[in-house]
């Protein structure tokens, strides 16, 4: 096991390298001219514009702008927007706004979606089977930014159950867009977990442990579910890291000011630093959790081993 992870950490390198290159030069591809838009209507004397481009590199070719960069970043220099601040402050200022949203809607993919599947799993065929098919089919189908336009219409201006935008009301604020951010992943976890358990239920093992007169609690439970919960583990895992990217459209419609929100900005102001810097850590994220779901195989399976 000990092997597994440090190959596996040592795989990270290559690849955060490789993620932060193309988001670096995505940035640097995207068309105008970040200086002029800083100025707004108010455009910049030729000698400013120079000075400022001097400061951030933008006149540099897009491989010598990624080596400053990442030579700063093995210092621990995130690089700075380009109103001076520091990208690392951005980062520990708006990360825990997103990991909280993020918090929110893997409990609500794992509790809705797993219980919703398990049913549906259980209860083949019946009409909460059919309704979980359906439902799920049109949550996969409206794209979220839609739905969270939705959403916010409906509960919140139009019943008035939650707040429409900010986190002024604390976690409060968070279930709104927090089931929002979790509804694609929800839909396929309800899914996921109806179709391994309907097929596990199906096995050699399960008629046996039926035939020795255990309860249908004690068949389920401890025999089918675990085995059913490997593939439903392994996506919410991978999917925590895809929740925290996913957060730049649900905290953009909700104005919530995340890492998510951070991105948007930061793109449309054509700010590399804080692009690189924010994205390239929801990676990292990504490649953890991922690393995690690895290690708890063994765990929920015990003929899983890593040699």
């Amino acid at each position: 096991m000990g092997r597994f992870v440090a190959r596996r950490l040592l795989l990270t390198i290559p690849v955060l390298i490789g993620a932060s290159f193309l988001i670096f030069a995505m940035v640097y591809a995207l068309p105008g001219d970040p200086i002029r838009a800083l100025a707004g209507d108010r455009p910049l004397s030729p000698a400013v514009q120079a000075a400022l481009r001097d400061e951030y590199n933008l006149d540099d070719p897009l491989w010598l702008q990624y080596v400053k960069y990442v030579s700063g970043l093995l210092q621990g220099d995130f690089g700075t927007d380009f109103s001076g601040r520091e990208v690392q402050d951005t980062i520990l200022q708006r990360l825990p706004v997103t990991a909280k949203l993020a918090l929110v809607a893997v409990i609500f993919e794992a509790v809705i979606g797993l219980v919703a599947g398990i049913l549906a799993g259980i209860r083949r065929g019946s009409f909460f089977d059919n309704l979980v098919l359906i439902s799920t089919t049109l949550i996969v189908s409206i794209p979220v930014f839609v739905l969270g336009f939705i959403a916010q219409f409906l509960f919140g201006l139009k019943l008035g159950l939650f707040p429409t935008s900010g986190i002024n009301d604390g976690w409060f604020s968070y279930v709104l867009p927090g089931l929002v951010l979790a509804s694609l992943s929800l839909a396929y976890v309800a899914r996921l977990t109806r179709t391994s358990l309907a097929e596990n239920l199906r096995q050699d093992y399960v008629r046996t442990a039926r035939a020795k007169g255990l309860k249908p609690s004690v068949v389920i439970g401890k025999h089918t579910l675990r085995n059913s919960m490997i593939p439903v583990v392994t996506f919410i895992g991978a999917d925590i890291g895809a929740l925290m990217g996913g957060a730049i459209v649900t905290e953009s419609i909700f104005n919530i000011p995340g890492l998510g929100r951070a991105v948007y900005d930061a793109v449309l102001r054509q700010e590399g630093a804080v692009v690189v810097g924010i994205v390239t850590l929801f990676v990292f994220f990504y490649i953890f959790f991922n690393l995690l779901v690895d290690v708890l195989y063994a765990l929920l399976d015990p003929r899983i081993r890593y040699d």
